[in-house]
């Protein structure tokens, strides 16, 4: 039963989410011979001033690009 957790800076559309989802799913279910009802996909979306790299945020490198 394949738990798939998913943390993505906010910002893409609801249909971007949709296919990120449908994606990683078809993928699990083929690579691990799961099946579909056995599978789950959790997308938590963060906020851009909320997630850092190496002492800066999404947010501060979208602004200096």
């Amino acid at each position: 039963m394949p738990l798939i957790d998913i943390s993505i800076g906010r910002g893409r559309t609801p249909e971007q989410l949709r296919a990120l989802i449908a994606g990683v799913h078809d993928v699990a279910a083929r690579t691990t011979g799961a099946a579909d009802e056995n599978i789950t996909v959790i997308v938590r979306e963060v906020d851009k001033e909320l997630w850092s790299r190496s002492n800066t945020t999404i947010a501060e490198r979208e602004a200096s690009a």
